[in-house]
Parts: C-alpha cells; sequence; structure tokens
C-alpha cells in the first residue's frame, strides 16, 4: 500500500511508486513532492488504481457551513463558473462588485475548513467581521499578533508565508484575496506549501507589469470568470466620468523641470539605454550601484519628477475643485504623504497615510461615512481592500503610471446610489513626463 503524509509544506509518498513531480529523497527513504501537488497526486493514485492511504491533511473540527447572503446574477455566475473549473480559478470583479459575496458562497460550497489569505491587518479585520456575522462561528487569525487557528481562519500574506509548512494541511479551500500579492517571490511559497485542493482567488486587477500574474493558474487556477467596471457601471455600480485637467508649471519650476530631466535623459541617448518597461528600469536602477553617471541621473529624473508631481499649480488646481464642490464627499489621492500632509494643512482636511494610527483612520472613516467629514487626503492606504465609506468625487493629484492603482481608486467611488453618478479627476502637470505617466495608467481600460 502506498501511504501519503504531509511533511512541512512537502508531501512525502512512500511505496514503491513515484507520483508527478516528485523526486527520491534519501533522507526519509521516500518520494518528495510540493503540497501543491495533493489534486494532481490523487489524480494519479485514483487514475492507476493504486491502493493508498491518504494521511496528508488534519483539518480542524468544521461546523456546517451556510451562507445566507443572496448572489446578484453576475456574483451566481461567477460561483458557478469556479465550481465547474473544479473549485479552482480566479475570479476578476471590479471594486464594490461584491467578490466578499461570492467568497461566502464558495465556503458555504465547500463546506470544510477554509483559509483567507489577505494583504493587511485592516482587510483581516474585515474579513473575520464579515465570516463571523455570516456563519456565527468563532473565526481564527494569524496576524497582528494574533495565531488562533480555526475550522474559518484569516491571515495575512505575511503570517500564512511564515507559518506556511504549519498551516499548510489544515485546510480545504483557501481562498487568496487580492490574489495579485500571491506571484511576489515569498508569497507564491504559500501556493507551493499549502495542500488545500480547492482555490479561489480575487482580484480587482488581475495583471501585474512584471508579468508574474503568468504564475497564478499554477498556484491557484485559471481565470475562471472576468469582468470590468463597465461591464457594471450603472447597473450593479455607479455611472462615472474620468476628467483631466492639463496645469502649467510655473516658468521658473518648468526651467528646473528641464534642467534635471534633461540630465536623465541626456545620460540614456550617451548610453544608448532605452526604458520601454519595468525590467528596463529595473536594470538601469541596477547600473546605478556601478555607474556614477546613472545614479546623478536618476537623482536629477526623481528632482524632475518630484517638480511636477508636487507643484504649487495642483493645489491652486485642487482649491478651484473643492470651491466647486463643496458639497460633494471627496477623496483627495497622492503618491507621496510629503503632499498628503500638505494639502492637509492648507485645507483642513483629515489625512490617512500608513502612519496614521489604526484608531484614527478608523475615526476619519466613520465621520466621513456620517456626514462629519465631507473630504479625505490620502496617499496609497485607501487604494486597495479598505471599505472606504461612499464617496462621489475623487482626485488624482499624482500617482504612478500603473493601471492597477488607477483601477483601484476609481473604484472607491463606485458604490452604488440611487441618482449617482461619480467624477474621478486628474490634476496633471503639462509639458512633463507627467503626461505620459496618466496616459500609462489608463492604457488597459476598465
Amino acid at each position: 500500500m502506498v501511504l501519503l503524509r504531509y511533511d512541512k509544506g512537502t508531501i512525502l509518498v512512500w511505496g514503491n511508486v513515484r507520483v508527478p513531480g516528485s523526486s527520491w529523497d534519501d533522507r526519509v527513504g521516500a518520494f518528495r513532492t510540493m503540497a501543491l501537488c495533493y489534486p494532481d497526486i490523487l489524480e494519479f493514485m485514483s487514475s492507476s488504481k493504486l491502493d493508498f492511504k491518504d494521511d496528508v491533511l488534519n483539518l480542524p473540527p468544521c461546523p456546517e457551513l451556510i451562507s445566507k447572503t443572496k448572489l446578484r446574477d453576475y456574483q451566481d455566475e461567477a460561483l458557478k463558473a469556479w465550481l465547474r473549473a473544479g473549485k479552482r480559478g480566479v475570479i476578476a470583479l471590479p471594486t464594490g462588485a461584491g467578490k466578499t459575496v461570492v467568497a461566502l458562497a464558495a465556503i458555504a460550497s465547500v463546506n470544510a475548513p477554509t483559509i483567507i489569505v489577505v494583504p493587511t491587518i485592516d482587510l483581516l479585520e474585515q474579513w473575520r467581521t464579515r465570516l463571523s456575522l455570516e456563519f456565527e462561528t468563532e473565526i481564527g487569525a494569524y496576524g497582528g499578533g494574533e495565531n488562533k487557528l480555526e475550522a474559518i481562519t484569516v491571515s495575512t500574506y505575511d503570517s500564512a508565508y511564515i507559518r506556511a509548512e504549519e498551516l499548510g494541511n489544515r485546510f480545504m479551500l483557501a481562498i487568496f484575496d487580492e490574489v495579485h500579492h500571491l506571484p511576489a517571490p515569498s508569497y507564491s511559497q504559500i501556493g507551493e506549501l499549502f495542500a488545500a485542493p480547492f482555490r479561489l482567488g480575487l482580484t480587482a486587477t488581475y495583471l501585474r507589469e512584471d508579468q508574474g500574474h503568468q504564475v497564478l493558474p499554477r498556484l491557484v487556477g485559471n481565470i475562471v470568470y472576468q469582468l470590468g467596471t463597465d461591464d457594471l457601471a450603472g447597473t450593479y455600480l455607479s455611472d462615472y466620468l474620468l476628467e483631466k485637467i492639463l496645469v502649467d508649471l510655473k516658468p521658473e519650476e518648468q526651467a528646473e523641470y528641464e534642467k534635471h530631466y534633461g540630465t536623465f535623459r541626456n545620460y540614456l541617448m550617451r548610453k544608448r539605454i532605452k526604458l520601454r518597461n519595468r525590467t528596463d528600469f529595473r536594470r538601469f536602477i541596477m547600473r546605478t550601484g556601478i555607474d556614477p553617471g546613472a545614479r546623478k541621473a536618476l537623482l536629477a529624473r526623481n528632482v524632475a519628477l518630484d517638480i511636477a508631481l508636487n507643484s504649487p499649480s495642483k493645489i491652486a488646481a485642487l482649491r478651484d475643485l473643492l470651491k466647486a464642490n463643496p458639497d460633494e464627499k471627496i477623496l483627495v489621492f497622492t503618491q507621496h504623504n510629503k503632499l498628503v500632509y500638505k494639502i492637509s494643512r492648507e485645507f483642513l482636511i483629515p489625512a490617512i497615510t500608513h502612519q496614521t494610527p489604526k484608531e484614527e483612520r478608523s475615526t476619519i472613516l466613520n465621520r466621513f461615512k456620517s456626514g462629519a467629514y465631507t473630504k479625505i487626503v490620502t496617499s496609497k492606504v485607501l487604494d486597495e481592500g479598505i471599505d472606504v465609506p461612499d464617496a462621489t468625487l475623487g482626485i488624482i493629484l499624482s500617482g504612478t503610471g500603473s493601471s492597477r492603482e488607477f483601477i483601484q481608486r476609481l473604484g472607491r467611488l463606485l458604490r452604488k446610489k440611487e441618482g449617482k453618478k461619480a467624477k474621478l479627476v486628474e490634476i496633471v502637470s503639462s509639458a512633463t513626463r507627467e503626461t505620459k505617466i496618466s496616459q500609462r495608467r489608463r492604457r488597459k481600460g476598465r
């Protein structure tokens, strides 16, 4: 008889059988393979009609898991597509479209121990609250100083990575929220060291600019269902408008910008370096460690972009927008914290950054929800995952060329409300590189 057993993120196969993807381990006298291969091993053993004992999973006791939430039509379609795919795969839906609701239904359909892996402590707490209300059972948690295993457990990516060998055989279903984080070199090991045969990835932004999403079919499964913002706008999400306001740098700013960006551009021309994508730029960054000229060029580029992204002309345009929309609930997005705090001081707007204590952040968001506050300025911390109360106007004062960032910021505004039409406004410095950055972040559509 062949014996299958879990061992620190791997599966050991005792018996004179070599399963697909395994190699011989002299230390234990057995074939060994990654826990990721568990479903393939079971299929191989079954198709080969081999007698085997399966001791891989060690599941905690689990109550009956029944979801009480009614699915919208497209959510039901997404769930059925995932079920047809063997309970493996990625569901890509826009921010605000209810990916969590689909996950709750998936947990109920599997009705077995489940782990949900999330990128932040804030999301861990959001998931934990929602899960406890839905299933009326104790919810475990790994992260934020807590290490508690339950039939339904939520973990940060960091904690799941650190404890993958320990937790890898305790769940039947693994749900990866914001699954575009999973391809990171360390986090991908979560997918490899967990034996959970059923897997669900959730995201609004599947594609990664470094092409890391190409590993997700192996770790989670293929995309089984996908809708974009425009597919749901006007029905389940708010209608929206996009607007771009171009502002001119002051003459002295423009001169400083041209001087510094010219230093960067001239270096690239002399060395015949082309920066066509993120890989090219990473190579350039590595070059700065050995080439003083490259480092000087990089520093000059950063100074130029700082001028373009943080121009007083943008503050003036922001002032006009705030005056023109006194009663709108507005989110102001910037690239760097320096500008967040400047805007907060000048306009007396509450600020949220990664430095904002959890309690203060919660207070600001609750007051925004109640209407006590009508404006918030933030950097990247509200881009992803966190439930942001209803807002009607978003203002991007600065940002990266990432289409993911743009889609996530748009998604902050699309919570459906009767009669609402959301607007996202970009304020961009003309005659600077920022115009290209703006074009790039919009290029993949919604």
